[in-house]
């Protein structure tokens, strides 16, 4: 019964997880309207939540997975400053609560992801296998391996009708390599995304509020990351590559340097064809450039510094006025929220529990655990799927 207390919860990793979130008993007691000795009852097991209790503080405050709080002991979890390596510590020291969270929910889906599989990825070959990568690769002749493994061409993600169209391409592409995207909302808006590093179930998680073209080179620079077997977080401007230490320093800028070259090839950007001026061009001569490829104006602008005929102080002003010009013209509407989530989700995950809830190898209560959600959501999950969504 939903509005029976349940049996089976550790008070123990109640405590752990709403810790770990950053959260005090005081908010989880406001959120959800109780006193907060109610709250310290459940930690404490001298009481238990109710299913829809539970299903509450595993969904919506601590971004958990609802089996974990049957667990026997709390999981041992990496912090983000032993594990991310991509940003200077004071960054990742005040990374933000929402942040936090979205890292951890990512772990979540890693979790679910073996629960789903086993010890092993479907894929039988994933890219991480195939292409194993340092900072002193070759940048030309890895972007064309890369490209030929994920069977992605120039020519074809130049004959997408737009932006939106090419993004599903390269995260489609990447996900049928092993790799499982996910997407979502970032409050704090300098990040682009992370990467959590897994011997058969890495996964990715890009930043949905900015635009499809930021996201493309996001995607690719964390595919970067994961080539190199490391976990990553990383932000829209080079803001504090010159803090970290000179290994991570030189990681972190050949990872931008091999999404460039990924999505821009050399042999496409001959300079002696193009004719093209950047410190004197107008905007709409960098929209038309960046159109060919599907990729922002920064990135092709990010290109010119690569060959040096720009400074690295010209393109971080230009970036920045790019990215104001994003913001005052972006439409602020909201759409479905059961299409965004969609989205949000990795396609082939979704696909993979629905297809398995279809087949009554799983319940409706596990395959809701599973990708986050509330039982009652699920049947428009599964409708969605049914219907081929559009990741």
């Amino acid at each position: 019964m939903k509005g029976s207390p349940i049996v089976g919860i550790t008070p123990a990793v109640l405590k752990w997880a709403r810790e770990s979130a950053n959260v005090s008993i005081f908010d989880v007691a406001d959120i959800l309207k109780k006193p907060v000795d109610v709250i310290q009852g459940w930690e404490s097991g001298k009481n238990t939540p109710t299913y829809s209790q539970l299903e509450k503080l595993a969904y919506d405050v601590y971004k958990r997975p609802l089996a974990i709080f049957f667990m026997p002991s709390a999981p041992d979890e990496p912090k983000p400053t032993a594990e991310f390596r991509s940003l200077p510590d004071t960054d990742l020291k005040h990374l933000s609560r929402q942040t936090t969270l979205l890292i951890r929910k990512a772990r979540a889906f890693q979790m679910a992801l073996v629960e789903l599989y086993g010890e092993r990825n479907p894929v039988a070959a994933p890219i991480w296998k195939r292409i194993q990568v340092n900072n002193q690769s070759e940048l030309h002749q890895l972007a064309r391996q890369i490209r030929e493994v994920l069977s992605v061409s120039v020519e074809n993600i130049a004959q997408r009708p737009d932006d939106d169209a090419a993004l599903k391409i390269w995260r489609r592409a990447i996900e049928a390599q092993g790799i499982h995207i996910f997407k979502d909302s970032f409050k704090q808006k300098e990040l682009s995304g992370f990467c959590l590093r897994h011997p058969e179930f890495p996964v990715i998680l890009i930043n949905n509020s900015t635009t499809r073209t930021r996201q493309i080179f996001s995607l690719l620079h964390e595919l970067a990351h994961l080539l190199c077997n490391r976990s990553g977080i990383s932000r829209f401007d080079n803001q504090g590559i010159e803090e970290l230490p000179k290994t991570d320093r030189d990681i972190e800028k050949f990872c931008n340097a091999l999404a460039a070259e990924i999505l821009v090839p050399s042999e496409y950007f001959d300079l002696s064809t193009l004719g093209f001026d950047p410190i004197h061009a107008k905007d709409e001569d960098f929209v038309k450039l960046a159109d060919r490829f599907h990729v922002s104006r920064s990135v092709i602008l990010r290109r010119f510094v690569d060959r040096g005929l720009v400074s690295m102080s010209f393109y971080l002003d230009k970036d920045r006025e790019w990215t104001e010009q994003i913001k005052a013209t972006r439409d602020g509407g909201g759409g479905s929220y059961y299409n965004t989530k969609g989205v949000y989700l990795s396609e082939q995950f979704l696909r993979e529990v629905v297809s398995r809830y279809s087949r009554r190898m799983i319940s409706k209560a596990e395959a809701s655990d599973l990708i986050g959600e509330k039982s009652r959501n699920f049947d428009r999950f599964e409708d969605m799927v049914l219907r081929g969504f559009a990741a």
